[in-house]
């Protein structure tokens, strides 16, 4: 999976600037330029590992010096116990970089573990698990890769990606017809429309004015279950709302192609990581 290295530097120099602003008071003053070290990248949970490379790329920005051998990659399974990674040089730059390395890959791990926890709920089913928009501010694009790592799928990464048509837009507008009317009218026809739905008058009207894509939001997997029936093949139609490792076969079993989740980046515990030196 595709990371790009200005993005990952530009969420880690921005980390590491607001860890030691000024240098690590309690560091610099105990340790040696000349002291090394090796420590070790130990996973404390079963789960899902994603952010190697930004971990390494921690350690690359503060000490060229320090080596990062991987033992566990992106994507991959991990017990609690695992060693993720070991680290070795510079005692001083690998103290540094712990906290930075440690918030950003468990973070992203949390990510992918409760992501594959959803996806494998629907594996038996024909249909695709995607993240949201609400992500944490400034980590979207490392959020939104985290949950590739756990076998999900990208919605639009931002607001410039593709049209949506939710609620408000609607009203706004004054309507399905109307919305949709105008934004076929001024976007290439490259660019696919969706539409955002409460129910069955709805996804009708969406139907007519041609809309790409329907979000069946926040309805019962009866009403989502009639309208995929309804629309029967002439858009997407993607499920969200209230989406629940309890709930979530049953509305794959409703025949939607795509099962959106805000909760798989927005409240997710993060992966219990730590880092230990060698004694």
């Amino acid at each position: 999976m595709y990371l790009d290295l200005k993005q990952i530097d530009k969420v880690v120099l921005n980390a590491l600037e607001e860890d030691m602003p000024y240098g690590d008071v309690t560091t610099d003053n105990l340790i040696s330029d000349s002291d090394t070290a090796e420590a070790f990248l130990i996973s404390k949970a079963d789960g899902v590992i994603a952010g190697v490379p930004v971990m390494k790329r921690v350690f690359e920005l503060i000490d060229g010096r320090i080596n990062v051998e991987v033992r566990i990659n992106d994507g991959e399974g991990v017990s609690k116990g695992d060693i993720i990674a070991v680290i070795r040089g510079p005692a001083a730059g690998i103290l540094k970089g712990e906290r930075t390395a440690l918030n950003l890959m468990q973070r992203l791990s949390g990510i992918a573990t409760r992501t594959h926890v959803f996806t494998e709920l629907v594996k038996d089913y024909n249909v695709s698990v995607a993240d949201t928009r609400k992500t944490t501010p400034g980590l979207r694009y490392l959020e939104k890769y985290a949950v590739r790592c756990g076998g999900g799928r990208n919605h639009r990464f931002s607001l410039s990606d593709a049209v949506m048509i939710k609620d408000n837009h609607i009203a706004a507008a004054g309507g399905i017809k109307e919305a949709v009317g105008r934004i076929k009218a001024a976007v290439p026809h490259t660019v696919k429309t969706e539409v955002e739905v409460e129910d069955m008058e709805m996804v009708k009207q969406a139907v007519e004015a041609g809309a790409d894509i329907i979000m069946l939001d926040n309805m019962t997997e009866a009403a989502m279950a009639e309208a995929v029936s309804y629309i029967d093949g002439r858009a997407l139609t993607e499920a969200s709302g209230d989406v629940t490792e309890e709930r979530i076969r049953a509305i794959a079993e409703t025949g939607v192609d795509i099962i959106s989740i805000g909760r798989i980046t927005h409240s997710v515990k993060a992966l219990d990581i730590s880092l230990r030196f060698r004694l």
